[in-house]
């Protein structure tokens, strides 16, 4: 293809400036072969084919992706491998990402080793510092060599954890045993678990207070109802404690009756005021993730001080939701600052400040607020901008880069590896190594004229996630062409105009789908630069008339485009042209915010609060970007001002007297 020989031109270049990793090329060898090859071993990477690696490794001496291979062939056989082995490998690639990404495997070895001697060593040598295991086991090895305090640190990585470890569950066992960490701390870790349905967090936690609570937790997990009905007795702490987890977890299930529950004179005489705001916090929040306006009642049961900073999050979306701005501003108050300084909650904050008309002061804290954010960043700094009086505009470009610029960036032999690895389809791999040497390798990554350098090799090289992501990096300079490119602009423009759609949604649809990217395929199937479903290109093209069309022509450039635009065209028509709710339709199905916008007879709520609303976190997150993007592509093809709360509007239930057109969409 000519887009991989563009990729692989630019990235040999890169790479024969540097000289570490020129002799391949030097001796005339095959550069096709030798790429055939390292694909080959990347399969037998993950089929753990050590003895495929082993015999392969010598042949790749002095190829470009060289590291990658010597990587593999030690990351099989990291358990077996003697220590002057791995140290040799760190020593002769010191300084790529591969060396770096090995160290961070080794750490977790000896970690669950216990070798903290070693791992004390080798741990300040680990630049990219982002694994939350091996820092868990940094802390353990302070604990275990210097009996330093680190309960404190320990617990919001242990806490903020998705899944269970051996690192941070462990080191949390260990404090627990020791009397270092409270038993309050592995009960709150224990609540985390089941309020997001992940038993094994529970009865890990649990399991570090005293391992027969294991089995109660499990029947807890399985029917928190019937253990509730079987308390009926006086309460031992530890089974006080069982009782929130089982209230948390009927909440899970079934906020009402979970509200019924607590609200029952035992639990109210027996759990202490911490306890049953976490509760109310649960409860609220699943209320509010149903849209039910009974969530602002629940929250306002507990004391928002003492509720988790998810719980705050919903609690703020609800009173949004409800028009309570006195709510919404406490909610915030009671978030961690952290939090608090998010532009979400800075922009909610700077609304409800506004709502106190009498209150001069207010008003000034508002609009100081507000101006804090403003910008076209992200989806809040535009509507603070609107907010402010101002419209939408193109950024002005930062100073051209020099030649000098240009030739650093090829220069570098991250970059040049990063590029030749996705060229050749190892996207996965290249993107790693493109993010580590952007923005990991160091603290804080390189400067904003090195990232637009970067970006700008990307863009030429036609990898446009790598572009936008790199120049997104950027702190003070912005590079809006580098940010929102416009790849394929004669195919889309032309589609748009023939069944007419907003060129600048697609475009802000497209960037947030695949980023360009032609053959993007998701995990669960979705396909293309508008990652369109099968079943959904199927239903399209026979509604467009694309009657020959074949399953393995989604990726198919114009292919993709015709289905993405005629499917985006339909369900934008079946919501009476709302770009938010068919952007949300676009992302969770269009059944989905058929049910969100509400009853008929219900409330209508200005866009962005109902987006805010929006139950799925990926589908909120969707929605907001692709109409900032959309937003700001309107402003680059239009050259004219632009408004994204205009282009948010208002959302509401359907009139009843006019059906909604397309409900058969799939």
């Amino acid at each position: 293809m000519q887009f991989s020989a563009i990729l692989t031109s630019l990235a040999l270049c890169g790479a024969l400036m540097s000289s570490t990793f020129t002799s391949a090329y030097a001796q005339g060898r095959d550069i096709t072969r030798l790429d055939e090859t390292i694909l080959d071993l990347a399969q037998a990477y993950k089929n753990r084919d050590r003895k495929r690696l082993s015999a392969a490794l010598p042949s790749m001496k002095g190829y470009i992706l060289e590291p990658w291979a010597a990587y593999w062939e030690l990351s099989a056989r990291l358990d077996e491998a003697s220590k002057s082995e791995i140290q040799d490998y760190l020593n002769r690639y010191n300084g790529t990402y591969q060396e770096d990404r090995l160290r961070a495997e080794w750490l977790l070895q000896l970690g669950r080793n216990r070798d903290w001697d070693t791992f004390g060593r080798e741990y300040p040598l680990y630049r990219m510092n982002d694994d939350k295991s091996v820092r868990c086991y940094a802390l353990w090895a302070d604990y275990s060599t210097r009996n330093a305090d680190v309960a404190g640190a320990l617990e919001p990585v242990w806490w903020g954890q998705k899944e269970a470890d051996d690192a941070c569950g462990g080191l949390a066992a260990q404090l627990v045993k020791d009397k270092k960490l409270s038993a309050h701390s592995a009960w709150v870790r224990a609540r985390l678990g089941m309020e997001n349905d992940r038993l094994r967090v529970a009865t890990q936690a649990v399991a570090a207070l005293d391992s027969d609570y294991v089995k109660t937790v499990n029947t807890i997990y399985s029917t928190p109802a019937k253990y509730l009905n079987d308390k009926v007795t006086a309460l031992r702490p530890q089974t006080r404690e069982f009782v929130s987890l089982a209230l948390i977890r009927l909440a899970y299930i079934d906020p009402d009756s979970a509200a019924v529950e607590i609200d029952k004179l035992r639990w109210k005489a027996q759990l202490n005021q911490e306890e049953r705001s976490w509760v109310w916090g649960v409860i609220g929040k699943r209320l509010a993730q149903k849209l039910s306006d009974e969530a602002p009642a629940a929250f306002a049961k507990g004391q928002l001080a003492q509720m988790h900073e998810d719980h705050l999050a919903w609690a703020a979306r609800a009173a949004l939701r409800a028009g309570r701005w006195s709510q919404v501003a406490e909610a915030i108050a009671a978030m961690p600052e952290s939090m608090r300084s998010d532009p979400t909650w800075v922009y909610w904050r700077a609304r409800a400040l506004a709502q106190r008309s009498n209150v001069e002061t207010a008003k000034m804290e508002s609009q100081a607020l507000l101006e804090s954010i403003a910008g076209t960043k992200g989806f809040y700094e535009m509507l603070a901008l609107e907010e402010l009086g101002q419209k939408i505009v193109v950024p002005a470009k930062p100073a051209p880069l020099t030649p000098e610029e240009k030739e650093q960036a090829k220069k570098n032999p991250g970059l040049a590896r990063a590029l030749h690895a996705i060229a050749i389809g190892l996207r996965s791999d290249g993107v790693r190594e493109w993010n580590y040497t952007t923005n990991l390798h160091n603290r804080g990554g390189l400067d904003d004229r090195a990232l637009l350098a970067a970006a700008d090799l990307a863009c030429k090289a036609e990898v446009w996630d790598r572009c936008i992501n790199t120049s997104e990096r950027t702190k003070g300079m912005v590079d809006i062409d580098q940010r929102y490119p416009m790849p394929h602009k004669i195919a889309v423009l032309a589609r748009t105009q023939l069944i007419g759609l907003d060129p600048a949604y697609v475009y802000g649809l497209i960037r947030q789908e695949s980023r360009f990217i032609t053959d993007a395929k998701s995990s669960v199937g979705a396909s293309g630069l508008m990652q369109v479903m099968p079943a959904t290109a199927k239903w399209t093209a026979k509604k467009i008339g694309l009657n020959d069309f074949q399953g393995h022509q989604i990726t198919d450039r114009d292919t993709n485009i015709a289905i993405g635009t005629g499917y985006l065209k339909l369900v934008l028509d079946s919501f009476n042209g709302s770009m938010p709710m068919a952007a949300a339709a676009y992302n969770a199905g269009p059944g989905r915010p058929r049910i969100w916008r509400g009853q008929s007879g219900g409330p209508t709520w200005e866009a962005a609060i109902w987006a805010e609303n929006v139950p799925f976190s990926e589908t909120r997150d969707y929605v907001k970007k692709v109409l900032a993007n959309t937003t700001l592509y309107a402003a680059l093809i239009t050259g004219q001002p632009q408004s994204l709360k205009a282009k948010l509007g208002t959302v509401g239930p359907r009139d009843a007297a006019s059906p909604e057109a397309g409900l058969d969409l799939p």
